[in-house]
Order: C-alpha cells, then sequence, then structure tokens
C-alpha cells in the first residue's frame, strides 16, 4: 500500500496532530476571548497564551504534512515550547506579579494537567528518533 505524501505519519504522528491541534484551538480560542474581553488586566499572559496557540497549531501542521521541512520546523517549534513552558513556568512561580491571570504555560501547565509540559518532550522524543527522521524525509518524493 503507497502513503499519500499528504497524509500524517502512522501512529504518533497521528496522535501529536491530533493534540496539538486541539490545543491550538483551546489556547487560541482562551487568549482571543482573553485579548477581546480585558487584555489591560493580564496582557503578557494573554500575548504568550496567543503565542502558545500559534506554535501549537504550527506543530500540529508540521506533524500532519511530514517533509523534511516539516520536521525541522518541527523541532524548532518544540524547542521553543518547550523553553517556553518552563521560563513561563518558572517565572509564574517567582514573580506572580507578572502573571495576574494564567496562560498556558502558567506554572509549567497546571491548569492543563501539565499536558503543556509533557507534550514538547514527548515530540520531541520521537521526531529525534532516526525511523522518524526517515519518515519525514521519505515524503518529499
Amino acid at each position: 500500500m503507497s502513503r499519500s505524501r499528504d497524509a500524517t505519519l502512522d501512529g504518533p504522528g497521528r496522535l501529536l496532530a491530533v493534540v496539538y491541534a486541539i490545543f491550538a484551538v483551546s489556547a487560541g480560542a482562551r487568549s482571543a476571548f482573553q485579548i477581546a474581553s480585558d487584555f489591560s488586566l493580564a496582557p503578557l499572559a494573554y500575548s504568550l497564551s496567543a503565542f502558545s496557540a500559534a506554535i501549537y497549531l504550527v506543530a500540529a501542521l508540521c506533524f500532519w504534512w511530514p517533509s523534511d521541512r516539516s520536521w525541522s520546523l518541527a523541532v524548532g517549534a518544540l524547542v521553543v515550547e518547550l523553553a517556553g513552558v518552563i521560563a513561563v513556568g518558572a517565572l509564574s512561580l517567582a514573580r506572580e506579579d507578572l502573571f495576574p491571570d494564567q496562560t498556558v504555560w502558567s506554572e509549567f501547565g497546571i491548569g492543563y494537567a501539565f499536558v503543556p509540559l509533557a507534550l514538547p518532550i514527548a515530540g520531541l522524543l520521537w521526531l529525534l528518533r532516526s525511523g522518524t527522521r526517515r519518515e519525514f524525509s521519505a515524503r518529499n518524493d
């Protein structure tokens, strides 16, 4: 059976694409509502939630349409995501005054059952497997 070039990879790739799409929609809708309703309350927190939604969308698209370019973009997005979760998580605990309202990444994603912390780690572990890289590269033909 021949695989379609525009089909996502099986198993973990498909699951990651779906989870990232769900997070893109949920974080995007939440931040859009917060920005539209009361941006002045927590501009940093709401902007970071919008940024996280953009990262989640990029990751979902990369997992859905694998190629050499999408593999590189996904790795970059997940590294930025992980750095953001760690930085925002630590800052939200150390400097609560910076975050008068929660972001997706506040307290390492506690409001989302720590999925925002686990997701980029799981995604990077899967992406950095040599078999995954070969599968993404095989989609270029």
